[in-house]
């Protein structure tokens, strides 16, 4: 006889191995069939015919990641944290506003820095900026955006690390943020970690072992911009054929301060990751999003999005996750308020 004990647990191996992203995408479209078939062929060739536009720029995003982290050129983020407070808070926010990491890729590193002694403030400017903007993000962000929002986005990533590395700064003299860390260690979350303790190495098609990561890294990032951005697609279709325009621009458009406090506020739980955010938004925008609000929602959600604030909260303690996002949103809110004013 089968035990049938075992089927819980073979039944929970098999979840574990299904791509969450493309069992979610199977999954609405199998809803749409259902509930609106005739939208289910405009949803299709709205994602592909999207996802065609971007290609050039998702292969060379590819190609870019791939080069980064086979010449090693991560290790220059481990500049960053030598020197005096002030000039480590600085260089790490122009670093983290183009370092090519998530939120939580980065969290071995933080682990070692903080335990390390290096200083919260410096740490905090690195950790805010850093899922914001690296060079893929910046070309997908252009292509579905414009280059004046990437742009503008890449120096409120810088600024938002500046804030809250500086305001960390301010309160230190409090005792506020003596000893950081957890006790508990921190587990990794699935984006794998980096090396920081090597020389980058640029001309990579001299190494054999370089090239050999250059492809898998190449490979594996096509898959995960594959996978993120035709959701995306797909769900930007269906949000305009079926979320009332009407809605949404009563609720994150217009001017003034209230569309941007929104979406700041909505930012965090919406917030896919940051390449599936940006056709999204681009659908929010078409649907009558204000300018401001799509800076606040892109920034915030980036940074405290659960998969974000889950790793930062299995690493500090409550008072420095508290600033954490306390900074992300009052940060967010300043530079949608100020792209608005600009626009």
């Amino acid at each position: 006889m089968t035990d049938s004990t075992q089927n819980p647990a073979s039944a929970l191996n098999i979840w574990n191995r299904i791509d969450k992203a493309w069992a979610f995408t199977a999954g609405t479209l199998i809803l749409v069939a259902v509930l609106a078939p005739g939208q289910l062929w405009p949803t299709l060739e709205f994602a592909l015919k999207a996802f065609g536009q971007t290609a050039v720029f998702i292969a060379f995003a590819v190609l870019a990641i791939g080069y980064l982290r086979a010449s090693g050129a991560e290790s220059v983020v481990a500049v960053a944290f030598k020197g005096r407070e002030t000039r480590m808070i600085i260089v790490a926010a122009l670093v983290g506003g183009i370092a090519p990491f998530c939120s939580c890729e980065v969290i071995p590193f933080i682990a070692a820095l903080l335990a390390m002694g290096a200083p919260l403030s410096a740490v905090m400017a690195f950790w805010l900026a850093s899922p914001l903007m690296d060079p893929a993000m910046f070309l997908i962000t252009s292509s579905a955006l414009g280059a004046d929002f990437a742009i503008a986005k890449t120096l409120a990533a810088v600024g938002l690390g500046l804030f809250g590395g500086f305001g960390v700064l301010a309160l230190t003299p409090t005792g506020l943020f003596a000893d950081p860390l957890k006790d508990s260690s921190v587990s990794g979350c699935g984006c794998g970690t980096s090396s920081f303790d090597d020389t980058p190495k640029w001309k990579i098609w001299r190494d054999s072992e370089r090239m050999q990561v250059f492809r898998a890294e190449s490979l594996k990032n096509a898959l995960f911009l594959t996978k993120w951005l035709f959701l995306a697609y797909v769900l930007e279709s269906l949000m305009i054929a079926f979320v009332p325009a009407s809605w949404i621009a009563g609720t994150l458009g217009g001017t003034g301060l209230q569309p941007v406090v929104m979406g700041a506020l909505v930012g965090g739980p919406a917030y896919l990751n940051g390449y599936a955010a940006v056709p999204l938004l681009a659908g929010l925008i078409e649907q009558g999003m204000s300018q401001g609000a799509a800076m606040s929602f892109v920034l915030a959600g980036g940074v405290s999005c659960i998969p974000a604030a889950v790793a930062v909260w299995a690493l500090v303690k409550p008072k420095v996750f508290l600033a954490y996002l306390s900074f992300a949103f009052a940060g967010s809110v300043i530079a949608g308020s100020l792209w608005a004013i600009v626009q």
